[in-house]
């Protein structure tokens, strides 16, 4: 059974997955706009992992006897001028949601909550993993830089990125 603090730090972080989720497609629609369908399709493919890390969250929320409670999501930015500027405030953005699940993890220690913390873990380490998919992209813009050339191989690269749409719906119990 959940802390009333762990059920509502839980809470916040749900909203922030979904939040996620919002910002990316925001960025999807950025790079549509540009016709860099490659880097839209990425950013697609990223929103779908973040509403598949909210349906995880929404789950374990339920199935430790909580109440998921949906909050009021912020509008994302906008306005962005570069790709490496949209892709710079992303990897800015995952090291803020590494922070809160490095923060959550202390709660639930604090709290003596073992469940949360092992479900904490998968999240901690894809964390890693979120960053340095951001970072590896940051740094292949800088070498780009203003070269069109390596912008439009960058693109093609990105749009190889798997995108399942099945993995958002794992809200249902099948």
């Amino acid at each position: 059974m959940f802390t009333e603090v762990l059920e509502k730090a839980f809470n916040e972080q749900l909203k922030w997955e979904i939040y996620s989720a919002y910002l990316y497609i925001g960025m999807a629609a950025y790079f549509e706009e540009k016709s860099l369908d490659g880097f839209a399709h990425w950013f697609k493919a990223q929103a779908a992992e973040e509403l598949m890390h909210a349906s995880k969250f929404y789950k374990f929320i339920l199935e430790r006897g909580g109440k998921v409670i949906l909050e009021e999501i912020p509008k994302p930015p906008f306005g962005f001028s570069t790709p490496f500027e949209v892709f710079e405030y992303a990897l800015n953005h995952e090291k803020e949601v590494t922070k809160r699940i490095n923060d959550l993890m202390e709660l639930a220690k604090e709290e003596k909550d073992n469940a949360s913390q092992i479900f904490l873990q998968w999240f901690i380490t894809e964390q890693v993993e979120e960053e340095a998919s951001f970072n590896n992209i940051v740094e292949k813009l800088k070498i780009a830089g203003d070269n069109l050339q390596s912008l439009v191989f960058l693109d093609k690269e990105l749009s190889q990125r798997p995108l399942d749409l099945n993995q958002i719906f794992l809200l249902t119990k099948a």
